[in-house]
């Protein structure tokens, strides 16, 4: 990669959106923007024997240079539809899975649609948190997805004590396996949030000349309703968290064999943006939303950062086009203060003289670079 800010230019639907997300792809290794990572794969590929999408990446961690490549692989298996997904992960030409490549490469993205993690439902910003913390915090991605197969089978269970009468006593190992993971999620997600709001609301200040404080409110789905979701921050760690949830899990029994399905738990946290008190994902502006993702995501990277003592790529796409004058020069300072960025644009006029001095500039056409 030359230089520490890379902009890259070309027309709409040319690739430049791709290539952002190809170099996310090698920090989380599920795709950022499809429903699944198949649909990866090029429909051009499809039309081969064995449809393959390859991906290569080079980077450097702590001084060392490392190499990671993700087979994505559609092959025959003779089912019905004749086709079986497979991914393979190669870290310096080992084989890894999933949750033992993640977090070796970092990067931070904002893609133009992300506003959704404050607009849209709890589950974007779950799906935001899980993908940050998965790349920082050891372990998270792996009891995350233990999580959710417990929760399949603790559901699966009530419904079956529900409609045939099985022994209740069942849930006990389903319970204690489900509170064991989820208290870890709840007490990372807790104290990721309190870092990174702080980060973030002074990022948000600086863009608003201070007249806009940034506030996050983290609303775990883990307490009765007329409890504070302050209280998760009266926990000291996760075991602490574990009996509270398991003592939650015996008093919402009957009610959730009732219902079939499991009520509390990270798989229904939720999380809101505030901006003077205001909740952004009622009443924020457009541009007061682009303003919190720029700031969230300028927070995250900082603390990935803090983290990680690692500096995570940015990749920030069409980002300049829809701020004011003010806003946009404050985002570029920040940039150029900061590490490694990869950004897109259709007008390279956007970017101020001195800024496009500093970069390298790179011009991409029909999925073709050139340099």
């Amino acid at each position: 990669m030359p230089r520490r800010i890379l902009l890259l230019e070309g027309d709409n639907a040319q690739g430049k959106t791709s290539l952002l997300e190809a170099v996310y792809f090698f920090s989380t290794f599920t795709s950022i923007q499809s429903s699944n990572d198949r649909q990866v794969i090029s429909f051009l590929a499809l039309e081969e024997t064995l449809p393959v999408c390859r991906m290569v990446a080079d980077f450097s961690r702590s001084g060392n240079n490392h190499q990671i490549e993700v087979r994505l692989i559609l092959e025959q298996n003779g089912s019905q539809n004749g086709l079986r997904f497979r991914k393979e992960i190669l870290v310096d030409g080992i084989k890894r899975s999933a949750h033992q490549a993640v977090g070796l490469f970092n990067a931070v993205i904002f893609l133009p649609y992300m506003t959704r993690i404050i607009e849209g439902g709890p589950e974007e910003r779950r799906r935001y948190l899980n993908l940050a913390l998965a790349q920082v915090v050891p372990g998270y991605a792996k009891a995350l997805s233990e999580y959710m197969q417990t929760l399949n089978q603790r559901n699966a269970l009530l419904k079956q004590i529900a409609e045939r009468n099985t022994d209740i006593s069942q849930l006990n190992y389903w319970d204690d396996l489900l509170a064991e993971k989820g208290s870890f999620i709840h007490f990372s997600r807790s104290k990721a949030i309190s870092e990174i709001e702080l980060l973030a609301n002074q990022i948000h200040r600086t863009l608003t000349n201070d007249q806009e404080i940034l506030q996050f409110s983290y609303q775990p789905a883990l307490f009765e309703e007329n409890s504070s979701a302050k209280l998760i921050e009266t926990f000291q760690n996760t075991a602490q968290i574990k009996d509270y949830f398991l003592e939650t899990l015996k008093k919402k029994q009957r009610e959730e064999i009732l219902r079939g399905v499991t009520t509390i738990g990270p798989h229904r946290d939720e999380l809101r943006f505030l901006v003077n008190q205001i909740d952004l994902g009622n009443y924020g502006s457009r541009g007061q939303i682009r303003t919190t993702m720029l700031a969230l995501k300028l927070g995250e990277l900082e603390f990935m950062k803090n983290r990680t003592d690692e500096k995570p790529v940015l990749l920030l796409d069409e980002t300049l086009a829809e701020l004011d004058h003010k806003r946009r020069e404050q985002l570029l300072q920040a940039i150029s203060e900061g590490d490694q960025t990869i950004l897109t644009t259709t007008d390279q006029k956007l970017f101020s003289p001195d800024f496009t001095k500093h970069s390298t500039i790179w011009h991409i056409q029909q999925g073709v670079i050139r340099t």
